[in-house]
């Protein structure tokens, strides 16, 4: 990508700067450049990308090396801002495995009759419930679509356009019926756990559905509020198939590359290893930016992609907040719970309960146990120990994307939960970063034997660093837990909901802002939409003046 630059030392001005290249920021900014505004992307990393990166740390690998899975990138960014043009492509994965750890394993299938076959293997009468609960999923799943393209209702707003849109909500709910609101309210609220035990028997096929419950959150699947991860998980699709996930060609850092390439073509720039010390502030509206070697570039708007707490308490002077803001945005719950490894293996694995030809191994390969033994994995966490027993969740994308591992040679991505951003006894070390990966290879090796004999090289990433590297406070994937005191106008918090800060000009893109983590792209588009509507009426003023 000759043309992401890197930083020059002279003044300058743009209309817009986004602070940090994540995939939100390139995306708020694409459809600022979008629409004839000058925009600077400047990105503190000598690569673009955030979470979303494909990096080459072992000669001949392509590591997706944080996020490894697309599914809620929103098809409307991806028309928007002409991705697939610009070098996007997503090859679907059609099923997942999980393994209980006793021979026992759940091959899962996105064809209904493959899949009601597997279940039955377990309980016919939970195949039978599968299809009821899918339908369920399937409904709560299409009732949060419509939220997330566009600002949260905001029920303190006297505005006519805003009470008109949360009346309409009100009017959309009361259309369910009572039956209706209340399954939404079991959705939001309960554990996983409960919500399962409502349609399942069988321990296998509710482990095989709570596990995407636990993922980049401090809930367990038993803890109220967990029920809404696992949906949050099935509100995307590839190619117009609900709840389905697949890999990006080249590596999730493609989907960054085709975000940046938008940019670029609408006439906007991002420029990397260009750090961002502070925001400007002057009377109160946001003017610029400081970078970290002393650069000044100025701005009519600042955007900010960054996690809130790095976006607030980082880059602005508290001298000039609100009273009791920063002690409000210090409380956000941003608490780390997820670590990855990056594998490169010298052959495929091979996992002794799992037939070799099963199609199911394209997908996500979870290494779980029961609902019983995630929780237990959470209560280590909750004693901030070293996990004994974490629940992991491995892919093999080169199964399907070559690009990515020389010939016969692949990469395992590799994502752990539980894992707690600082331990009991302190930070983490080389010496326990060691100990967390032969935790996780001996897991894998009991699963696939001979496993370790493959391995080629590991990148083990804790929670420190991802945020150290990437700006993931205390390590959490979704910039902010996804619990139902954090959703809709409460994130992150009320004053902040509608992507604008206390100071003028100054906006939020980031997965702290509404509708939250994962590469969806929502907030970088929203918060692109409130900034040209405050542009727009600012220029009408100006033109009735």
């Amino acid at each position: 990508m000759a043309w992401v630059t890197h930083s020059l030392i002279h003044m300058e001005r743009f209309d817009v700067i986004v602070i940090g290249a994540g995939h939100n920021g390139l995306t708020a900014a694409a459809y600022l450049a979008r629409a004839g505004l000058s925009v600077l992307v400047l990105e503190k990393n000598e690569y673009i990308g955030g979470a979303a990166v494909s990096r080459e740390i072992e000669p001949g690998f392509i590591y997706s090396s944080c996020s490894y899975a697309l599914s809620l990138l929103r098809p409307e960014i991806v028309r928007d801002l002409e991705l697939v043009r610009h070098g996007l492509r997503v090859m679907p994965y059609h099923g997942s495995v999980t393994l209980m750890g006793d021979g026992r394993y759940l091959a899962a299938s996105s064809h209904s009759d493959v899949m009601r076959r597997e279940i039955s293997r377990f309980s016919k009468r939970d195949a039978d419930a599968y299809q009821q609960y899918s339908r369920d999923m399937r409904r709560q799943a299409d009732l949060v679509a419509p939220l997330l393209m566009q600002a949260p209702p905001d029920p303190a707003s006297l505005s006519p356009s805003k009470l008109r849109r949360t009346l309409s909500l009100l009017s959309d709910a009361g259309a369910m019926g009572a039956a209706g609101v209340a399954d939404a309210v079991r959705f939001w609220t309960m554990s996983a756990a409960d919500l399962l035990d409502r349609y399942f028997e069988s321990d296998v096929v509710k482990a095989h559905l709570a596990a995407s419950a636990t993922i980049g959150t401090g809930l367990g699947p038993m803890s109220p509020g967990s029920a809404y991860v696992m949906l949050h998980h099935r509100i995307g699709g590839i190619d117009g198939a609900g709840g389905a996930w697949g890999y990006v060609r080249g590596g999730m850092g493609t989907v960054s590359k085709a975000l940046a390439a938008s940019v670029h073509a609408s006439g906007g720039e991002v420029r990397a290893s260009s750090g961002v010390d502070e925001v400007k502030v002057s009377k109160g509206r946001a003017s610029g930016v400081v970078l970290e070697d002393g650069t000044q570039i100025d701005a009519s708007v600042v955007m900010s992609g960054l996690e809130l707490k790095r976006s607030v308490l980082s880059l602005l002077d508290w001298k000039g907040l609100p009273k009791g803001f920063p002690d409000r945005v210090s409380k956000f719950k941003t608490r780390g719970s997820s670590a990855k490894l990056n594998i490169a293996l010298d052959g495929h694995p091979q996992f002794s309960a799992v037939p070799d030809d099963c199609p199911s191994l394209d997908g996500d390969i979870r290494l779980c146990g029961t609902i019983e033994d995630m929780e237990h994995a959470y209560d280590d966490w909750k004693e901030r120990v070293m996990p004994r027993n974490p629940y992991i969740e491995m892919v093999l994308p080169s199964r399907l994307d070559p690009t990515l591992a020389p010939p016969g040679k692949h990469v395992a991505s590799v994502f752990v939960q539980y894992v707690p951003d600082t331990l009991i006894d302190g930070s983490w070390t080389q010496a326990n970063r060691k100990t967390l990966e032969d935790v996780v290879l001996d897991k894998i090796e009991a699963a696939a034997p001979g496993f370790r004999k493959k391995v080629r090289h590991v990148e083990t990433r804790t929670p420190a660093e991802l945020e150290g590297e990437i700006g993931l406070t205390q390590g959490n994937i979704f910039h902010g837990e996804l619990t139902l005191d954090q959703l809709l106008f409460n994130r992150p918090l009320p004053e902040l909901a509608q992507y604008r800060t206390p100071v003028r000009n100054y906006y939020l893109c980031g997965s702290s802002t509404h509708p939250g983590g994962g590469v969806m792209g929502a907030p970088g588009a929203n918060a692109a939409s409130a900034v040209l509507s405050d542009i727009g009426k600012r220029r009408r003023v100006r033109r009735s003046a």
